[in-house]
């Protein structure tokens, strides 16, 4: 019925999408340059794919188009800033498999165009003996992942990796680092442009239609993706829309399901004067019982040490804060039954989340189980992030890279990519590889 609906709606707004594409201001930001493929959204796997697809086929005309009045301004540029070895991920998943390419291709990448990246490691530390059996099956799991270099430290060890760090044993991934995203991300779009490829800001994709002009029938009737204002005619697009990638999807017959649900993760920052006491990344080992990672030690690129993330539900899909509400997306959480299941299966942890949320100096006690010397004193509260979650009917997490393609004459030639968590940033340029053999596949590049 969805699809039916859609159809339908894209046949009454049809003639005004093709008008407004005859008759937009000479001033516009838009344009109505017919374009082989237009890419939704500026974040680092939209704009690697961009770069990835033009560098194939030079010849072509591409469009990101975004949201924002600049790129990475969500996702991309609220993360920990961490490039990612592969460790956890399922054997032979598109995770594994992509996060494991991707830092390779990252760091390669880093060097080539002298963006300022450090590879400073990551320790993963057990505190108890249940932990340390964990730590032999992650080392087995990274092992079968083929991530670089991996080491078990025993106990007496670990403060050479660290010096002060306690544990009963760890696992060591010198091939982890720390570089800004967002700056990759830009050098990305930035090449895409000395390519010809244009990037249009401002500009929110509310609707895909057919546009009414006739062509011959070996041609294709382009597809106008259209803002409030403007429209831009394509052959074919790509969605990367990371907290509005279910939005997009609906919007070409997909189902509704895997559903985004946002979830705020909240930093605290190390005081100036103790951020000695970190100088890698320090991780827990992950509980299988609960989906996110847990606090960890992170430490920037300009020098400041992140402690965290927390994970709450938020109340908006780019909500920073307890005080950015958004209330068509509370509507839309509040109506899906995946959402009731998964609260209802993490409800003592949730509640805790919530508690350290509201009272930051509670989370320093897991802090000080990997470095003592942390007290409440030496922490501040700091940034945060919404990490795109997506959950099927069942309140499950979708923990793999999610593609989708819509339905009709329309959704035939619109590709989404519908769930790209963390470690999409390490993988960015191994998944824009995996994006663009597909689309060279399906629709025929």
């Amino acid at each position: 019925m969805r699809a039916n609906v859609i159809t339908t709606l894209t046949k009454k707004t049809a003639s005004r999408l093709d008008y407004l594409c005859r008759h937009q201001s000479t001033t516009s930001t838009c344009t109505c340059t017919a374009y082989d493929l237009v890419i939704v959204g500026g974040g680092i796997v939209g704009c690697a794919t961009a770069r990835e697809m033009i560098m194939r086929h030079p010849n072509m005309k591409i469009a990101i188009v975004e949201k924002e009045n600049a790129l990475a301004m969500h996702q991309t540029g609220h993360n920990s800033g961490v490039v990612h070895s592969g460790i956890y991920y399922t054997p032979e998943s598109m995770k594994a498999k992509l996060c494991v390419e991707g830092l390779k291709l990252s760091y390669e990448y880093f060097c080539k165009n002298n963006i300022p990246h450090k590879k400073i490691g990551k320790l993963i530390v057990a505190q108890n003996p249940t932990q340390v059996k964990r730590i032999d099956d992650l080392f087995e799991r990274g092992m079968k992942n083929n991530v670089p270099d991996l080491q078990v430290i025993e106990k007496d060890c670990i403060s050479k990796y660290e010096p002060k760090c306690k544990g009963e044993k760890a696992l060591w991934s010198p091939w982890t680092g720390i570089v800004d995203w967002t700056v990759v991300c830009k050098s990305f779009a930035e090449q895409f442009q000395k390519m010809k490829g244009d990037i249009f800001l401002n500009f929110e994709v509310i609707g895909f239609a057919e546009m009414t002009e006739s062509k011959p029938k070996s041609q294709l009737v382009p597809i106008a993706v259209q803002s409030k204002n403007q429209c831009i005619p394509t052959k074919y697009v790509l969605t990367c829309a990371g907290l509005h990638s279910d939005r997009l999807a609906v919007m070409t017959g997909c189902d509704l399901s895997p559903r985004i649900v946002p979830f705020r993760g909240e930093y605290l920052l190390l005081n100036e004067n103790k951020r000695h006491l970190c100088t890698t990344n320090v991780y827990p080992v992950p509980d299988p019982r609960f989906p996110f990672l847990g606090v960890h030690f992170t430490p920037r690129m300009n020098s400041d040490i992140w402690l965290g993330p927390n994970a709450v539900l938020a109340l908006a899909r780019e909500g920073y804060s307890w005080f950015d509400i958004n209330i068509r997306d509370c509507i839309e959480m509040a109506k899906f039954p995946g959402l009731y299941k998964f609260c209802f299966r993490y409800f003592l942890p949730g509640c805790m989340e919530m508690i350290k949320s509201i009272f930051y100096p509670l989370a320093v006690k897991d802090l000080q189980k990997f470095i003592p010397e942390i007290t409440y004193k030496d922490v501040k509260r700091g940034p945060s992030g919404v990490r795109a979650q997506a959950l099927d009917k069942d309140g499950k997490l979708i923990d793999d890279f999610v593609f989708d393609g819509g339905t009709g004459k329309i959704g035939s030639r619109v590709l989404h990519c519908r769930n790209a968590p963390s470690p999409a940033a390490t993988s960015s340029m191994a998944i824009a590889k995996f994006i663009a053999d597909k689309l060279d596949r399906d629709f025929k590049f």
